[in-house]
């Protein structure tokens, strides 16, 4: 029902930067809730940043100043600009909306498959 395509993760040096993109389609009615999360090794899941419609945001505070959240509503499709990259920001990073779907029902979240994000010297 919900598609992603989620680009630009990879290995970055420490102090580099990348930027994260993921295009929603399908059977969408409507795009609330767009996020990115990441999960490194040995952790669990956590939010990165998220942002309403409306351009609203949340950042966690390891990420504040760093990262930059983003989002194109007309194309469903959130970004996530990252500079000054840290070794600890090495994580599987997963795009996360909250929509709904045309005979699914009520609003649900969908994932992403995740991308690999590896900064390293």
């Amino acid at each position: 029902q919900v598609q992603f395509v989620e680009s630009g993760g990879g290995l970055v040096q420490p102090g580099g930067s990348l930027r994260l993109s993921c295009a929603v389609s399908g059977w969408i009615r409507s795009i609330y809730v767009m996020g990115w999360y990441r999960q490194g090794p040995g952790s669990q899941r956590e939010l990165v940043a998220d942002i309403t419609p409306d351009g609203d945001t949340t950042y966690a505070d390891s990420v504040k100043g760093r990262f930059t959240i983003s989002r194109d509503n007309a194309k469903n499709t959130v970004y996530l600009q990252m500079n000054s990259l840290r070794p600890e920001d090495t994580a599987v990073y997963y795009c996360k909306t909250y929509a709904a779907v045309y005979g699914g029902g009520g609003a649900r979240d969908y994932w992403g498959q995740g991308t690999q994000v590896t900064v390293s010297s």
